[in-house]
């Protein structure tokens, strides 16, 4: 049911920001900004609940926890990116959006190294 507020919140912002683009256009960035972060705000606690199940289960899986780390860091870059990029879209700047991207992707890479320097060990460890 939380669905239909967040879509419903979602459908009201909407119409009025088509309202507040005809009468002052240079408010329908800053409030499509407050509408985005309000809708981030009423999921950011099911995010929160999500990352301590997925915890969990790598407790029961013995899965290390250095892993585990590197797997939420991935998510949650690529999560803000994406909400970056969109944001970026919606303001018309795609140059920008496209080089978030760009960025997000990099950092992904970047922590991305840590697990494949241990697989490469590991790797090498066992042709040994």
């Amino acid at each position: 049911m939380e669905a239909f507020t967040i879509v419903g919140f979602a459908l009201v912002c909407v119409v009025l920001l088509a309202l507040v683009r005809q009468a002052k256009p240079e408010m329908a960035i800053p409030l499509t900004l407050g509408a985005v972060m309000a809708v981030f705000l009423m999921v950011a606690d099911k995010l929160a609940a999500v990352f301590m199940l997925v915890e969990d289960l790598s407790h029961v899986a013995r899965l290390n926890a250095a892993y585990l780390n590197v797997i939420l860091k991935v998510i949650g870059v690529a999560y803000i990116t994406e909400f970056g990029v969109q944001i970026c879209r919606d303001a018309g700047e795609s140059a920008l959006s496209a080089k978030v991207e760009f960025a997000g992707k990099v950092l992904v890479l970047l922590l991305a190294v840590p697990v494949v320097r241990a697989v490469m060990h590991a790797v090498l460890s066992i042709m040994a």
